[in-house]
Formats: C-alpha cells, sequence, structure tokens
C-alpha cells in the first residue's frame, strides 16, 4: 500500500509568512492561499473605493472648468460689448459734431444770402 503525505516543502520561497525551508501541511497551504485571496479581494475593494474617489474628484474638477470658462466667456462678453459701446458712442459724438458743424454752416451761409435776398428785394422795390 502506497501513502501519500500532504506536506510541501518549501526551499527557494518565502510563502504564507513560513521562513525557508520549513514544512506546511495541507491545511497550512490552504489557509496561505485563503489568506492570500482574502488580501487580494481587500486590495481590489480599496482599488476600486479610490478609483471611485478618482472619478468623483475629476468629474467635480471638470464641471468646476466648464464653470470657470462659462464666467470667463461671459465676462468677456460683456467686456467686448462695453468696448463696442464706448467705441460707438465716440463715433457717434464724432459724427454728431461734424453735423452739428455742417448744419451751422449751412445756417451762416443761409443767413447771408438772406441778407442779399432782403437787399436785393429792397433794391427792387426802390427803383419801382
Amino acid at each position: 500500500m502506497i501513502f501519500f503525505q500532504t506536506t510541501l516543502v518549501i526551499n527557494r520561497v518565502h510563502f504564507g509568512g513560513i521562513p525557508r525551508g520549513e514544512y506546511m501541511g495541507l491545511p497550512e497551504v490552504l489557509q496561505s492561499i485563503k489568506n492570500a485571496e482574502e488580501s487580494a479581494d481587500a486590495k481590489i475593494a480599496a482599488s476600486k473605493e479610490e478609483a471611485a474617489k478618482l472619478i468623483s474628484e475629476a468629474r467635480k474638477e471638470a464641471l468646476e472648468l466648464i464653470q470657470k470658462a462659462q464666467d470667463d466667456s461671459v465676462s468677456s462678453t460683456v467686456a467686448t460689448l462695453d468696448s463696442a459701446r464706448e467705441k460707438a458712442g465716440k463715433e457717434a459724438s464724432t459724427v454728431h459734431a461734424e453735423g452739428a458743424k455742417a448744419v451751422e454752416e449751412v445756417q451762416n451761409s443761409a443767413g447771408d444770402r438772406r441778407k442779399a435776398a432782403v437787399k436785393i428785394v429792397i433794391d427792387s422795390l426802390m427803383s419801382n
């Protein structure tokens, strides 16, 4: 009859906290595997939690960037409109001044011509 012994010899590897060269029975090997799996599961859960946190922070930062860009866009638009209004106001003042000068010249010219017309009418009436 052949008997199998359920032990494992670890020669070159430090496995599950047992020093090299020690014998591990099947229960210790299984417990060591179970501990490694639990450790891996804990690391996976922690990694998922950290990933969710990073994604949440990235979304928050993205929303803040979008809001800042919108605010900057509105500020830029307001500044552009204010500048355009100011420029239009200056141009309107210039046009108004030129128009007022032209009206004054027409009035002066009309006044001079009126005087000449009155003189012609008076001279015409006097000569008759």
